[in-house]
């Protein structure tokens, strides 16, 4: 019972040190791809999320495609940035109204 005690108070005080390391790990380009995809594909107002072509590279990601309007291509630019780990966006996205 005292092992069991000891253990389960190891692991309590082990678990936030190794809870906040992860968090300051370095975001992975796989990461940043994923989730600048479900950003886009999940705002109302980025209807073309879906055709949006993303590519990451060390942390900077451009966007490729066609959009219906600049503010549709703002939009995306800005959720884009708002991911974390994001260094920089380089939208080239064109308006082309169907």
């Amino acid at each position: 019972m005292r092992t069991l005690s000891v253990v389960l108070a190891f692991s309590l005080f082990v678990s936030p040190l190794l809870a906040s390391s992860k968090k300051d790990a370095p975001v992975t380009d796989d990461t940043i791809y994923d989730q600048v995809h479900v950003k886009l594909a999940g705002d109302p107002d980025v209807k073309s999320g879906a055709a949006i072509e993303v590519e990451v590279h060390d942390a900077v990601v451009t966007l490729k495609g066609k959009v219906r309007t600049e503010k549709e291509k703002e939009k995306a630019e800005r959720l884009t940035k708002k991911v974390k780990g994001v260094k920089a966006v380089v939208n080239q996205l064109v308006v082309s109204p169907l």
